[in-house]
């Protein structure tokens, strides 16, 4: 092979760029060795889980605090209530893994046992509900680094946009990649914070449930509103957003190593308890130390956790060292949503309810389309609420309920099948354990559901509840334009094997040079029906003068060397005028008239185009080829072949498009299938 003067495979300065930021491309092979266990697990899909301790309770206390001290001893009911929810969500999903170990969790569930309609609500349910969780952990993490530093807080969009940033390029490196990093700061924040409940819960214990802070929390705005059931109920639908992220588990159970369902399980079973004991030691220091809610949009504002760690060890190195894991937990909650999401987003696209793109693993074997999609929609999100986390909360955990339920009522319709189908009575005891056990999940959810969605409404949730059936029209309508395709394309004939016609062929060229020689030349090997077209968008003597120049070219380097070598039938030279300029229109009715004389006959339309190797060559072309290309393929019908003819001014090599690892991967066709004529 001739060298083009370039190194083969040489990656460019872009392509550098590019291998640091998201890893090496890997193959499918290597998809095993990506695999995750507990380690990398509880980072990779507690995040949401864990993290919501720091935004649960302060969201419960937000609405408390209109009663003030009396709000705050009202805390421990509303917290207990979640929390015993939260043993159930747990004993459900337990089921869950172990019933459907696949990714798709809520929606694979629906779909196996309640029917299309309810699969697309669950998935629309928790796409919504996820791209919130992202928007709201950024701003939560933020709000925990404004706390430590109140300098900064006319920097919280900034500051959000440029951690989404972060993530997004972290997670396309890969599920493994992101839990392996994850990990140091995740680890770090539960030791922080287990420290903190413990040396508080003693101080309380000690003195008698009267502690001393170190640094004592703001006191306790006054009563605005006493303390009544519609309190407690907008309490509970806030702090229930302590339980988003629970599902995230069943919703990636196959990124787990082998084997996968233990190792789910145990990954649920780390992330629920660490998450019950943070929810009940925050909520119990938060009413031992005096911790009420701040507003987060006014300056000086302290976030519960803030409050608590200032209180238990003051403000000292531990304190930064807590908040500091705080901070970094909060915002790479978001890396729940992306590697749990572009799962579900696959599974989603496989059953063309989403765009095909969606489908596709990227080059580190995760859904490049469905992370990338994620974070703008997430980034749109923090923009239009200015980063602020008191403003999306309304927002968060109706989706995510929605799916809760779906999910349990789905796994009752299953363990009812399974009934039908056992005959042993140890074998009906088990499985009638497990229906109790996801009814009981399912209608508690569904209360649940109900208090939110009331309690929420007036105060934003009406935009999750009208953004559900939104996403379900737009996968049905994307599921309607995938099956129309598959119904025109399908063909249950087989391939006629026929004598027929060639084609007629129309030669797009404006001047004689290299690359009408070349694609004439194509031409005559297809075809004795031969005409090149000449189109020019001006009119007048110098259009003429160039026309009468291609036609001594054409008699000098077409006519005479075709009468030299006999050939029958040389190509014809036609010229078409475009008088308003779009070369297409004169071009079409040319092809509408050969389609009317020859029925029978195909068209084959060649363009010659000079291929672009340089961002900067695509400003200086007209785009004459492109444009042509394009029209013909959209209006040309059926019957018309378009066929683009390169022309490289460099010339490549195939190596050129490969990366390193694609060019010494061994080359191989696995099937080759062949079939011969019998005489």
């Amino acid at each position: 092979m001739e060298s083009n003067g370039k190194n083969p495979g040489a990656p460019s300065p872009f392509g550098i760029l590019t291998r640091v930021l998201r890893g090496r491309p890997l193959a499918n092979r290597e998809g095993r060795s990506r695999e995750i266990g507990v380690a990398e697990g509880v980072p990779a899909l507690g995040l949401d889980g864990l993290s919501s301790s720091a935004y649960g309770p302060e969201a419960a206390l937000s609405i408390l605090v209109a009663a003030g001290a009396a709000g705050l001893a009202s805390l421990g009911p509303v917290m207990l209530v979640i929390l015993a929810l939260l043993a159930i969500l747990f004993a459900s999903y337990w089921q869950t893994i172990k019933a459907y170990p696949i990714s798709g969790g809520a929606y694979t569930v629906a779909k196996e046992n309640l029917g299309v309609n309810a699969s697309l609500l669950a998935s629309a349910g928790i796409m919504v509900d996820y791209v919130l969780n992202v928007a709201v952990g950024i701003s939560a993490g933020v709000a925990a680094l404004v706390s430590a530093v109140p300098a900064l807080h006319p920097y919280t969009l900034p500051l959000c946009l440029g951690i989404l940033v972060v993530l997004t390029f972290v997670n396309l490196r890969g599920t493994m990649d992101a839990g392996r990093l994850f990990a140091l700061p995740t680890y770090l924040f539960i030791a922080c914070f287990m420290i903190v409940i413990a040396l508080g819960a003693y101080a309380a214990l000690t003195s008698g449930g009267h502690p001393q802070p170190v640094a004592p929390p703001p006191a306790p705005p006054k009563a605005v509103e006493a303390v009544g059931p519609w309190l407690l109920l907008r309490a509970f639908a806030s702090g229930c957003t302590a339980m988003t992220g629970v599902e995230a588990i069943s919703n990636g159970v196959d990124a787990f190593r082998a084997p996968c369902v233990a190792n789910a399980r145990r990954t649920l079973a780390a992330i629920v308890v660490t998450l019950g004991i943070l929810l009940g030691g925050v909520a119990y220091l938060a009413m031992s130390y005096g911790v009420m809610a701040t507003d987060q949009t006014q300056p000086g504002y302290q976030s519960v956790l803030s409050q608590l760690v200032g209180a238990v060890a003051g403000r000292g190195i531990f304190y930064y060292v807590a908040i500091g894991s705080a901070l970094c937990v909060l915002c790479l909650s978001a890396s729940t949503s992306f590697v749990g999401l572009p799962r579900l987003y696959h599974v989603v696209a496989q059953d063309a309810f989403l765009p095909r793109p969606f489908a596709i693993f990227g080059r580190r074997l995760v859904s490049s389309v469905g992370i990338v999609f994620l974070a703008l929609t997430a980034g749109l999100l923090l923009t239009v609420f200015d980063g602020i986390t008191d403003r999306l909360i309304p927002l968060f955990a109706i989706g995510a309920f929605l799916t809760f339920t779906i999910s349990q009522a789905g796994m009752v319709a299953h363990w009812r099948r399974e009934l039908r189908d056992k005959r042993l009575a140890a074998e009906r005891r088990r499985v009638w354990i497990n229906l109790v056990i996801n009814a009981i999940g399912a209608s508690t959810t569904v209360t649940a559901l109900v208090v939110i969605i009331v309690a929420k409404f007036a105060q934003g949730g009406w935009i999750t509840i009208v953004a559900i059936p939104c996403v379900i029209v737009l996968h049905k309508a994307i599921k309607r334009y995938y099956d129309d395709i598959d119904d025109q394309l399908r063909d249950k004939e087989p391939l006629k094997f026929q004598q027929s016609k060639p084609p007629i062929v129309l030669v797009t060229v404006e001047e004689w040079n290299l690359m009408a020689d070349k694609v004439l030349g194509l031409a005559m090997e297809l075809s004795s029906n031969v005409t090149a077209v000449r189109l020019a968008t001006l009119e007048g003597r110098d259009v003429k003068s160039e026309e009468r120049k291609l036609r001594a070219q054409w008699a000098k380097n077409v006519e005479e060397p075709a009468r030299a070598a006999h050939f029958p039938h040389p190509p014809q030279l036609a010229f078409l005028s475009a008088p308003y300029r779009r070369i297409h229109a004169p071009f079409l009715k040319l092809i509408k008239e050969i389609e009317d004389k020859n029925p029978d006959r195909t068209i084959a339309v060649l363009i010659p185009e000079l291929v672009k190797q340089h961002w900067w060559e695509y400003l200086l072309s007209a785009q004459h080829a492109r444009r042509l290309r394009s029209a013909v393929l959209a209006y040309g019908g059926p019957r018309v072949v378009v066929i683009a003819v390169p022309w490289y001014l460099t010339p490549p090599t195939i190596e050129d498009a490969m990366t390193e690892e694609e060019a010494a991967e061994p080359f191989r066709i696995r099937n080759v299938f062949r079939f011969r004529l019998r005489r």
